[in-house]
């Protein structure tokens, strides 16, 4: 029998972690091959690891045809809708899926002639499309995740290094933090990564507080939570961190009217003081 591995297939469905590779692994040398590889012709369409192992390990293995698709792009669909069922799937992996989804939709929509697209809504006002992923929230439906999650998935599919990418991918740091490290400069990005999960999380929270300053409390002395914590930051990572943000005018205005009643009490302490009787 014939199987060609299509590469362009073959990488469009993000590859299994090392970890995830080696546990397949042990389970087909302890159980065998169970489920059926998935053929479109003689192309793979479903099972590439599955099928890497039993070739490597002379693993015996079925297969079975799936002749339903006009085109790669069909397959590629396919594919998406697959994983996407399977529960073992990630957060941001669904996520990823979904909008690549919506990318193969939307240009397959643009490239229709006026004719099509007049056709295509009208059915689509008789009958609405379960699965579109027109919009967020539709993509985050199909996803089965929430609006926000979804919008920083692209953030960090859009803006992550291959490194960050990695990171998340792999569950070493959250979608969120993820989402924020993305906003840094690439080699800030590549900086905080090499630092691993604690210094990926303090690179995040510093950010988020340089973003939000910390409201101010009579009698405080006024300061950002990113001045109040600047020591949290490991140093691998300080060399690469963007200046604080300056302090607000109004905070400047608290610090010296605050000052300033320090000072009324002050002389007010010391003239109760000096009129006291000996």
């Amino acid at each position: 029998m014939t199987i060609i591995i299509n590469q362009q297939l073959r990488d469009y469905i993000d590859p299994l972690t090392t970890h995830e590779y080696l546990a397949l692994e042990r389970s087909l040398l302890k159980e065998g091959c169970r489920d059926a590889l998935v053929l479109w012709g003689e192309t793979l369409i479903d099972g590439h690891n599955r099928y890497a192992i039993c070739q490597k390990h002379n693993i015996p293995f079925e297969t079975k045809q799936n002749d339903q698709f006009q085109s790669i792009e069909d397959v590629m669909l396919w594919m998406i809708d697959n994983h996407l069922a399977r529960r073992s799937v990630s957060s941001f992996q669904r996520g990823v899926l979904a909008l690549r989804k919506k990318e193969i939709i939307t240009t397959r929509r643009k490239d229709k002639s006026s004719k099509e697209k007049a056709a295509e809504a009208e059915q689509a006002a008789r009958e609405p499309d379960p699965v579109s992923v027109e919009t967020r929230d539709e993509i985050a439906k199909v996803a089965g995740l929430s609006k926000p999650a979804v919008a920083q998935i692209e953030k960090i599919r859009k803006a992550a290094t291959p490194e960050l990418v990695e990171a998340v991918r792999a569950g070493t740091i959250s979608i969120n933090t993820a989402a924020t490290i993305a906003s840094l400069p690439s080699e800030q990005q590549v900086a905080a990564v090499a630092g691993g999960k604690k210094e990926l999380q303090q690179a995040a929270r510093q950010l988020r507080q340089v973003r939000t300053p910390r409201t101010v409390v009579e009698g405080d002395q006024p300061q950002t939570e990113t001045s109040a914590n600047a020591n949290d930051i490991s140093p691998s990572y300080r060399e690469h961190t963007p200046s604080p943000a300056p302090v607000p005018s109004e905070l400047e205005r608290l610090r010296a009217e605050n000052q300033a009643l320090k000072a009324q009490i002050a002389e007010l302490t010391a003239q109760l003081a000096a009129a006291r009787p000996e």
